[in-house]
């Protein structure tokens, strides 16, 4: 996903109107949880990818 992060996995599901995202690191493992409006998928995506960088950087 992102060169500074390495391997990030992006898993999407949506439920009705609400889409969750869970974004993983390969290397380590660690995984971070989004939820949003589905009709936003890019910005439940980056708000997971954000999480994750800020669980990493801990």
């Amino acid at each position: 996903m992102s060169d500074d992060l390495g391997e990030v996995i992006l898993e999407t599901t949506r439920s009705g109107i609400y889409l969750k995202c869970c974004a993983v690191h390969v290397a380590t493992g660690v995984e971070a949880v989004a939820i949003g409006p589905a009709h936003e998928p890019k910005a439940v995506e980056r708000l997971a990818v954000a999480k994750l960088r800020r669980a990493l950087n801990r």
